[in-house]
Formats: structure tokens, sequence, C-alpha cells
């Protein structure tokens, strides 16, 4: 497991840097296969940012936390880390249990183009069924999210709908 700690203003302390690996490690056991941590420390003001992020065989859970003190900010953002994981392990065992069949939705809305890029990022080409790709979103935190859907090999977008639905963006 490849744990990276940085500070953007800051430098890392060892000390620092063994604490949060010290309270990171947990995860490798608890999912195994943990591919790279991220742990990024800001301070704005008076106030420490702390974002951890944690790639794992294309699943990606990531935790952001604000306080007035760095080693605390580190505690709770394991602790959502924590809950994420659980989360993420129960979804996966009522799925495996119910065996359900993947239900994947045909409704498509046009994305509005009227704002200017402001920021370009890159995804995973990893396969994912759409219920990993609604999982995924889920677990960011945010209300779309693009992925290669592992049906069709074609990029897709799931998004969360005014109604706590979701939809399904796909290429004709």
């Amino acid at each position: 497991m490849n744990i990276n700690v940085r500070s953007r203003k800051n430098d890392v302390t060892p000390a620092m840097r063994d604490y949060a690996e010290k309270r990171l490690a947990k995860f490798d056991k608890m999912m195994g296969g943990v591919d790279e941590v991220s742990v990024l420390h800001n301070v704005v003001k008076d106030t420490h940012v702390v974002e951890v992020t944690i790639n794992v065989d294309g699943l990606l859970l990531r935790s952001e936390v604000n306080g007035n003190d760095m080693y605390s900010c580190i505690d709770l953002a394991v602790e959502k880390l924590e809950r994420q994981v659980r989360k993420h392990k129960t979804r996966l065992e009522k799925r495996f249990r119910k065996d359900a069949q993947r239900n994947s939705m045909k409704e498509i809305e046009p994305l509005p183009n009227d704002e200017k890029l402001v920021k370009n990022k890159r995804f995973d080409k990893k396969p994912l069924s759409v219920d990993e790709a609604i999982m995924q979103m889920e677990l960011l935190g945010h209300s779309f999210f693009a992925f290669v859907n592992d049906e069709t090999g074609e990029t897709n977008v799931v998004y969360k709908r005014k109604d706590d639905n979701y939809g399904l963006l796909q290429p004709e």
C-alpha cells in the first residue's frame, strides 16, 4: 500500500506522516488490495483541511474534513472512510445475496453547455456495471459519474435526478 502525504502550505513533518500512515494502515487489512492512499493537508486561515482519497481496485473512497487540529482531522477523515467501507461492503453483500439482475435506465437528458470549462478530470478506464458506477458515485458524494460500461464497452454517465432516482446517459 502506497501512502502519499502532502501539504500545500507547510512541510510534512515525520510525526504527521507517521500518524497518517498508522491511522490509514487498517484499510489495507479491511479491504485488501489497496493500491494508493493520498492525504492532502492544507491550512486556510486557522482551519486545517485534510483530504484523504483511497484507491482500491478502481473504487475511489474520499473524505474531506475541516477542523482546528490536523490530527483530529485525520481521525475524523478515517472515521468517515470506515463508514464508507462498511456501507460499500453491506451493499455488495445485499447484491450478492439477492442475486438481482442489473437494471439500467434508458432515459437520457441533455446536459447544459452554457457554462465555460473550468476543470478537466480524467477517469479510470476499468469497466464497471451500472450498479457499480452508481455505488461509486454515491461513495464519492457526486451527482454524476462517468465510466466505461462493462456490457457495451462504451463510455456512459450515471447521474442522480432531483426525484432521488438515477439516470443513465448512453451514446446512440
